[in-house]
């Protein structure tokens, strides 16, 4: 009998990762430890789970092992892989991409507005991935098409949301960023425009977060602890501009939608962030001259205002740390200093 302890897939999350925990019953026999896996791992062959385990997806007692160890009862095995999002195929594509740093185990690319990461329903082509497959199939045209997309990708940020995004170029880089982020090591601060003037210069929200229930593509926070999952982000008021604040998110957990609900349950919505009611005036009044010059903030921004400004983490092969910081990108500059003028120039509508 096998006790799986922790099953914590990342599920619809920025992150994406899985753990799967088990201790090894008192009365199991003497078994290779790939064919005792493969039992316990969807739709796996025996070459994939041998493959992850040399890549060092899988541990037992804490020590990486190779794929004829036998397992033994009291044994602690913990699989962290990367989870695939849902796509079959990743068609390589000449996608310019900013690339900001890249070695022979890792890649961070400063994401642009308006691009998927990952190909989906509705986006099989154009996305991140697909530049990064053809950017990897430059450097090397031996390269498995299909090894990169399965395990370089261990988080993701939204369509809409420009920043850092770190890719893994082999499988051992992508265990141990996985677990990386399992272990809410990784640094990841976000820049954003939210409405309202945010009353606390700093502050934590801890609230679960999950699907809406009537609206399945939008995520709410719930106050009842068995409900969704754990959410926390850290928040610092960067700027304040009357109607709109400028603020510091800094993740602690990487759940899908996490910055625009959390800060949307304090009130405090994301600018032009439609899909939560940002795009609509929220503070000031709606007098002509004020509507108008909101209308034209939406148009230079005409996205959430939201940017993947930090991150940091270490580096899985060297041990070094590294550190990216990236400027907000121009359409968030101009809004910020369209509002800074408004506010300069403009008594405060009642």
């Amino acid at each position: 009998m096998v006790e799986d302890l922790d099953i914590a897939q990342e599920e619809n999350a920025e992150e994406l990762y899985e753990r799967k925990t088990f201790i090894i019953d008192k009365g199991q026999e003497p078994t290779r430890i790939d064919k005792w896996m493969q039992a316990r791992i969807e739709n796996a062959t025996r070459s994939k789970v041998q493959k992850g385990i040399e890549s060092g997806f899988l541990t037992v007692n804490g020590q990486q092992v190779k794929s004829n160890y036998k397992i033994k009862p009291g044994d602690e095995l913990v699989w962290v892989s990367v989870a695939s999002p849902d796509y079959s195929e990743v068609k390589p594509e000449d996608i310019p991409l900013n690339i900001v740093y890249e070695d022979n185990d890792v890649m961070v690319i400063n994401k642009p507005a308006n691009m998927v990461v990952h190909p989906g329903v509705g986006n099989y082509s154009g996305t991140l991935l697909n530049g990064v497959a053809y950017h990897l199939l430059q450097q090397n045209p031996q390269l498995n098409e299909e090894d990169l997309p399965r395990f370089g990708l261990v988080h993701r940020i939204d369509k809409n949301t420009t920043g850092l995004i770190v890719l893994a170029k082999t499988g051992a880089a992508a265990s141990n960023l996985a677990k990386q982020f399992f272990n809410h090591t990784v640094i990841r601060k976000y820049v954003a425009v939210v409405w309202g003037d945010v009353e606390e210069d700093n502050g934590t929200i801890n609230v679960n977060i999950a699907r809406h229930e009537r609206f399945r593509k939008m995520f709410t926070t719930y106050q009842e602890a068995d409900k969704g999952k754990n959410a926390i982000t850290h928040y610092k008021v960067l700027q304040r501009l009357n109607y709109v604040s400028v603020v510091e998110c800094k993740l602690e957990t990487g759940r899908t939608h996490q910055i625009r609900v959390h800060m949307k349950s304090i009130g405090h919505t994301l600018f032009n962030d439609w899909e939560y009611g940002g795009e609509r005036i929220l503070k000031g009044t709606i007098f002509t001259k004020y509507k108008q010059f909101v209308d034209n903030c939406f148009i230079i921004c005409p996205r959430c205002a939201l940017h993947a400004k930090t991150l940091g983490f270490i580096h899985p092969i060297t041990g070094k740390e590294l550190f990216f910081d990236s400027e907000l990108p121009q359409d968030m500059q101009q809004l910020v200093e369209k509002w800074s003028n408004y506010i300069q120039h403009k008594p405060l509508e009642q």
